[in-house]
């Protein structure tokens, strides 16, 4: 994660007063819903024999074109609970202490990040990591789907899919797969292989070659 610089921490700084100050007068108000012990985590991946298992099975053939591709073409943030969208469910399930404004907003908690280790006390500094991203999930086969099933792709609670991590590591990760990008946080390589591949077997994803390599190689030390 690239260092941050004095302008950026004074700006966290302040903005994270300013939110506190804020919470504290809707707590008192009685406007704050509280998760003081969240989940903090995605659904658990499968173990490493049975990702291995998933990995040999899944569909080997060369990456497909972006052509096409759009993130509008995922409808993603579906609403989960009243106000609550998948973003907020997300950040309230892998956060803690996490109170959230009768819009659902997460107003006041703190996350920690797997992908780099470093803790946030203010939701702006979050990203709601798509495991497998869109943009790649479309090369591997989403790009024949329904809009309605790369809806719930996009939103998919039910498999290790989503996780809140440090916003600017989710931007270096950006769209790409496991031989051109891993966690900094070397300790979270094999959850994170275990979890891609849980994904990628779920929803019948194809692999390129280079990408079953790295799998395997990360994997093996599983």
């Amino acid at each position: 994660m690239s260092r941050p610089t004095a302008a950026r921490t004074a700006h966290f700084y302040a903005r994270r007063a300013a939110v506190a100050a804020g919470a504290t007068a809707l707590a008192a108000a009685g406007l704050l819903a509280t998760s003081p012990s969240a989940v903090a985590a995605p659904p658990p991946p499968v173990d490493a024999g049975t990702a291995r298992t998933y990995l040999a099975a899944l569909t080997v053939q060369a990456e497909g074109t972006s052509d096409g591709y759009s993130r509008d073409k995922f409808p993603h943030w579906s609403t989960q609970s009243g106000a609550c969208n998948t973003r907020e469910f997300v950040l309230k399930r892998d956060g803690r202490n996490v109170e959230q404004d009768t819009s659902c907003a997460a107003v006041r908690g703190s996350w920690y990040s797997e992908y780099d280790g470093a803790t946030w006390t203010a939701a702006s500094d979050v990203d709601i990591d798509h495991m497998v991203p869109l943009a790649e999930a479309w090369r591997s086969g989403a790009r024949n789907w329904t809009t309605a099933d790369r809806q719930a792709f996009a939103n998919d609670l039910n498999r290790p899919q989503l996780i809140a991590v440090t916003d600017n590591v989710n931007q270096a990760k950006g769209d790409k797969d496991p031989a051109e990008w891993l966690p900094p946080r070397t300790a979270y390589t094999c959850t994170y292989v275990r979890m891609w591949v849980h994904v990628k077997h779920h929803w019948k994803l194809s692999v390129d070659q280079a990408e079953k390599t790295a799998l395997q190689g990360a994997l093996r030390n599983c």
